[in-house]
């Protein structure tokens, strides 16, 4: 039976493992990234040398293709020879075999010579002497598909699958791992965290401001923006939280950590995104505009460095969603009131307050400690607790001193109607955090909000209650 050769980057291992420390680099060492063409300028296999002693890539917690490791450990169970063949760096390809234990040997690229293409074909042709078996996913593996005695394919490019049918060669199997690239797009873009920016229509709602379709375009326009660049600065978030993501049981499963997307469509995805999220603020008064950098700018901030900042972090997460009104307000030039602007800090910076205290609650369930980076201790779980339930109820006592504000005579014909709000917001609250001490809180209060039955029934009452005022 000929030797089994087998490579790394898009076959073994889902992702490209050079593009995936590049981007741990970019996350814990910015400034390197500068001298990326000085190391390039002595040659690619030098370069991959270069990044390798700076970046040690955890590769326990790599994306591996599934299919292709269960073949392999039964080719390995019959006494096949297996040979890890691949053009990433040496050191990283051994320390990939060494966890995995199932290659008799390495052959990838050193200091000298880029083991890709013809030159990994010279070297597997030498050391078996020309039979040998080999799996391949990407055009540069081709002359060893052709080569080998049995070719075998793992995730195909499809610029092999072309070389591939050209040639008149058809793969003896196929391992694929991974998932459609619409769902894989639809669930990078994070669809349902646009509902938080349906509070650019807020200002127009608490205005009562109903019949204008002109203001109403224009907040359906400033929605669009936002959900555009949110989506792509999620996607930034991704890219540089990648190897952390992949240590997280949930996050893991994520399309960039998953390598289901690669980093290069995701960049793709980024800049046509902020195309289209500027282009469509074009449309719109120019103060909208400068919300819109702001969040954006202050997102990439966060998730560069505040993230990762005690306390910190939760100011800039509930300042972002005041953010959001501001910026409706902006795009239909409504005024927003002072009480508003007040309430939604409180109550947003306890929202905020809640998901930190959920994946710490969730963590101590687990007997694990925190490893994400983010500065919080298992031990301030109850200082937390005392943070968010103070904002949370500090809002509601905001929301209780509005109603006997002149604003609400002003807007409702039965102010006295808006008191029955207050039990309903004390109820949710209050919920909300009752659920999260037991550990029942799923760790995206959104994502709670949206999916619960009681939460949605209390948002129903509140709406009807509103109604019922004017």
């Amino acid at each position: 039976m000929p030797p089994l050769c087998v490579d790394l980057d898009g076959t073994l291992v889902k992702s490209d493992t050079l593009v995936d420390s590049l981007l741990v680099l970019a996350r814990h060492r910015p400034l390197d990234m500068l001298r990326i063409p000085f190391w390039l300028a002595h040659g690619k296999a030098a370069f991959k040398v270069s990044v390798a002693k700076r970046v040690e890539l955890d590769v326990a917690h790599l994306p591996m293709n599934r299919a292709l490791i269960e073949y392999l450990r039964h080719e390995r169970a019959t006494g096949r020879k297996l040979h890890l063949a691949t053009g990433a760096n040496i050191d990283l390809a051994r320390r990939v075999a060494a966890h995995l234990g199932i290659f008799d040997d390495v052959l990838a690229s050193d200091g000298a010579t880029n083991l890709t293409g013809h030159n990994k074909l010279r070297a597997c042709s030498q050391c078996f002497e020309g039979v040998f078996d080999y799996v391949g996913n990407a055009a540069a593996d081709f002359p060893l598909l052709r080569a080998a005695k049995t070719p075998m394919v793992a995730n195909p490019s499809r610029s092999l699958q072309a070389k591939l049918s050209a040639a008149s060669i058809r793969p003896a199997q196929s391992f694929i791992d991974r998932r459609p690239f619409a769902l894989a797009f639809l669930n990078a873009i994070r669809v349902h965290q646009w509902a938080k920016n349906a509070l650019i229509f807020l200002p127009l709602m608490l205005a009562h401001i109903i019949h204008s379709r002109r203001l109403w375009f224009f907040a359906a326009l400033a929605f669009a923006a936002f959900s555009l660049a949110a989506s792509s600065a999620y996607i930034v978030n991704d890219l540089l939280d990648l190897e952390a993501d992949r240590r997280h049981p949930r996050k893991s499963r994520r399309p960039f950590a998953a390598a289901d997307l690669s980093p290069a469509t995701g960049l793709i995805i980024v800049a046509a995104f902020l195309s289209l999220a500027g282009l469509v603020a074009t449309r719109l008064p120019p103060a909208f505009a400068m919300w819109l950098c702001v969040y954006y700018a202050t997102t990439l901030i966060y998730s560069l460095a505040l993230k990762r900042v005690v306390l910190i972090d939760v100011l800039v997460l509930s300042g972002l969603y005041t953010l959001r009104i501001l910026a409706g307000a902006a795009a239909t030039q409504v005024p927003i009131s002072p009480w508003l602007a007040a309430f939604s800090i409180f109550f947003f910076l306890s929202l905020a307050m809640a998901k930190r205290f959920a994946e710490l609650t969730n963590l101590r369930a687990q007997d694990k400690t925190p490893a994400n980076g983010r500065g919080y201790i298992l031990a301030d779980i109850e200082q937390i607790r005392s943070f968010g339930t103070a904002a949370a109820y500090g809002a509601v006592i905001i929301f209780i001193l509005y109603i006997n504000s002149p604003n609400v005579t002003a807007l409702y014909r039965h102010p006295q109607r808006i008191w029955i709000m207050a039990p309903l917001m004390i109820w949710w609250t209050s919920r909300v955090w009752l659920l999260a001490s037991r550990g029942e809180l799923n760790e995206d209060p959104l994502v709670f909000a949206l999916t619960d039955r009681v939460s949605l029934g209390i948002g129903i009452l509140v709406f009807l209650v509103a109604l019922f005022a004017i």
